[in-house]
């Protein structure tokens, strides 16, 4: 059988088969990973990153192709996590570029749109490294280009493109030492195939099932819903009502109506957030008369997610519970609780971290709001603006705090229009504890970008950890269950011994200019425990400080800086 084009129907259900292929092989491609450490790999942040999109494609009940394009590149784009899950997104949003300006896809507009998804996602990436999911896309689509000359039959083209995909995946360990040395291909690499396999699946009949828990249909417009709530609990509140609720557009929503509709609300109240999409916006009002406010609403499409509070019986516990309550109702999370501001302040902070510990160090220094994650779970792009929304900030600066992190909060950044948005660079967190110790209040923010940018530089970071399978990296051969300390570019010890691998990783960070040790003591370990290799370190190194704190993170057994 030959099929020279596809619908939007058709391809929706080979999107949908993509995404099943990837989320039944996600626990698969987690092992690939070159570090066999016990957190939220590859294979889970891309999976989560698809899901995101199949949420908002299976709601659509007509997609034609433009429609069907924005729910897979809005969808991921919001849900991607980790820096596989980011380039995923970047790789859907270059596609759906091309084909949203066709009614059918065929060879060559399949070609196109794949040579602009890897265009996009290359960059997306600061410093693109092959041997990864890239140069997998990138193989893929170079031989689409050479196919498209010659081939019609789509059937042919995908499984040519694949076949591919597959060649060049088997290469990657070539690429990349540390693959061959693990004895694996590249993770991210291996996901993007999957994907391509099951919408191949698809288009040959085969049946891949997906549940996806679509919105009722009242609640079809809010899947990335979020709450913009900033209640301003000021000793006066002159406007009793915090407001808000989406508008479901049923025409275009021009730039000109939006400074219309941001002008009515301020006659009528204050602590307005406008957001508009291409399809909904999302509108944060305090006022006195909420009827106002959405009538005024209504004037440009249907309301959905509806919220209005008494902010004057906010600061009472039992409606404070009724509240999260309705929010959780309506698709809307927090992941902290934050004071209100009075007024916007010139310089914000939002932080990745986990650990009761470690959220506290980071809150007295300043941080205004906590995003929970890490290692242990990447955050989205969503759940980062969704953090930056809840800064009452002209400038706001994101500490990630983790390497697959950063790309998120970049692109986070990237979509956030009303403010100032600064991502220093933090791999770890006692970079991202000392970018906060160096910021001046008194600097602008460009000064203080390269400040706390040059400063975590010079720290030095371990973490102590077990092995959840047998492999072999860094010329170390490793055993599950064996605990390891990795150092920020290499596993720096391994034993079956967890005090010796520690100090034997703390003895590989302290050289004669270290002056600084500070260790972070998670939940599985105890300060008696922390205070030995306290009293360790001082003994053997009489001219260096050591600093010991309550951590409470996950996985980690300790998580030790040096400076």
């Amino acid at each position: 059988m030959e099929i020279n084009s596809i619908n939007a129907a058709v391809f929706a259900k080979m999107f949908l088969a993509g995404a099943a292929n990837l989320e039944a092989k996600k626990e698969w491609i987690n092992e690939l990973n070159v570090f066999p450490v016990p957190d939220g790999d590859t294979g889970t942040n891309m999976s989560m990153t698809i899901m995101s999109a199949a949420k908002e494609v299976a709601a659509l009940e007509n997609p034609d192709m433009k429609s069907l394009s924005k729910a897979i590149s809005s969808g991921s784009l919001r849900g991607a996590r980790g820096n596989s899950g980011v380039i995923l997104s970047q790789l859907f949003r270059g596609f759906t570029k091309v084909i949203a300006e066709y009614d059918t896809i065929t060879v060559e507009v399949m070609a196109k749109a794949m040579e602009k998804a890897v265009e996009t996602a290359y960059k997306a990436v600061m410093k693109p490294k092959e041997g990864t999911i890239l140069t997998v896309a990138k193989g893929a689509a170079e031989k689409g280009t050479e196919l498209a000359e010659t081939e019609t039959d789509l059937l042919v083209f995908i499984e040519a493109v694949i076949k591919e995909a597959d060649r060049v995946l088997s290469k990657t360990p070539d690429m990349l030492p540390v693959l061959k040395q693990a004895g694996v291909v590249d993770s991210g690499g291996q996901g993007l195939v999957e994907v391509l396999r099951g919408g191949l699946y698809s288009l040959q009949g085969k049946e891949i099932e997906l549940q996806v828990e679509v919105p009722k249909k009242s609640e079809t417009g809010s899947l990335q819903a979020d709450s913009y709530i900033d209640a301003q609990a000021n000793q006066e509140i002159r406007f009793a009502y915090c407001t808000q609720f989406l508008i479901m557009l049923d025409k275009p929503f021009s730039e000109k109506k939006e400074h219309e509709f941001k002008a009515y609300l301020e006659s009528i109240g204050d602590s307005i957030v406008v957001v508009a999409d291409d399809e909904i916006v999302k509108v944060h009002v305090h006022t006195n008369d909420p009827g106002l406010a959405m009538q005024r609403g209504l004037t440009y499409g249907s309301l959905t997610t509806i919220i209005i509070e008494n902010m004057k019986l906010e600061r009472d516990e039992k409606i404070s519970a009724m509240k999260e309550k309705e929010m959780q109702s309506a698709g809307i999370t927090e992941t902290a609780k934050e004071e209100p501001k009075e007024s916007e302040k010139e310089m914000g902070f939002v932080a990745v971290s986990i650990g009761e510990g470690l959220n506290e160090i980071f809150r007295g220094l300043g941080v205004d709001y906590i995003i929970e994650g890490g290692q242990t779970m990447n955050p989205s792009t969503e759940d980062v603006l969704s953090a930056v929304e809840k800064v009452n900030a002209k400038n706001v600066f994101i500490l990630p705090n983790n390497k697959n992190i950063i790309l998120a909060a970049s692109q986070a950044a990237s979509l956030c229009e009303d403010k100032n948005i600064i991502v220093i660079p933090t791999k770890t967190i006692p970079q991202g504890i000392t970018a906060l110790v160096n910021y001046i209040p008194e600097q602008t923010p460009e000064e203080n970008e390269a400040r706390m940018s040059e400063e975590i530089s010079i720290v030095k970071t371990g973490q102590v950890t077990y092995a959840v399978r047998d492999t072999e990296i860094d010329d170390k051969t490793i055993h599950q269950g064996d605990y390891m300390g990795i150092g920020d570019k290499t596993i720096l010890s391994v034993g079956a011994d967890k005090k010796e691998v520690t100090m034997d990783m703390i003895d590989q960070m302290i050289d004669e200019d270290s002056a600084l040790v500070s260790i972070y003591y998670g939940d599985e370990a105890t300060e008696e425990e922390a205070m030995e290799f306290s009293d360790q370190i001082t003994e053997k190194y009489p001219d260096v400080e050591v600093e010991v704190n309550p951590g409470g993170q996950p996985i980690y057994y300790y998580i030790v800086s040096v400076e």
